[in-house]
């Protein structure tokens, strides 16, 4: 079965920004397209953004709009989550997903249709 693996959390002050890492160690991600959502204390998972590789798209969600860059290097089968502007409110545990099957963008800010997933990583914003 296909694992993620999640890097780059940290803590970071208000207004920083850190870059997540997602990658499926010794091998190339075979999917149609990966995710990045997470999760606080107390809260639902939310969904931040996708990356489908072919045809090519991307979807964020209006949290993620204007501060986060989803990317992807293809050599290194790795994906990235380019964060900005760091806010306290978004401390949380960041998890990456891949998905298996084709979908319309929309559909890929479901976490029911990812088929794998990263076990998190902790991103803590200081104020």
């Amino acid at each position: 079965q296909e694992q993620l693996v999640e890097s780059g959390g940290g803590l970071v002050q208000a207004g920083g920004s850190l870059r997540l890492s997602c990658a499926a160690p010794g091998r190339a991600f075979s999917g149609f397209a990966m995710g990045w959502f997470r999760q606080a204390p107390g809260k639902e998972r939310e969904f931040l953004a996708a990356l489908r590789f072919d045809p090519s798209g991307t979807l964020y969600a209006d949290s993620a709009k204007g501060r986060f860059t989803i990317s992807r290097d293809t050599e290194q089968g790795t994906v990235y989550l380019q964060m900005n502007s760091l806010k306290p409110e978004d401390t949380a545990v960041y998890r990456c997903a891949g998905a298996s099957n084709f979908y319309t963008m929309a559909t890929y800010s479901t976490p029911a249709i990812y088929d794998y997933w990263g076990q998190g990583t902790q991103v803590t914003v200081s104020s």
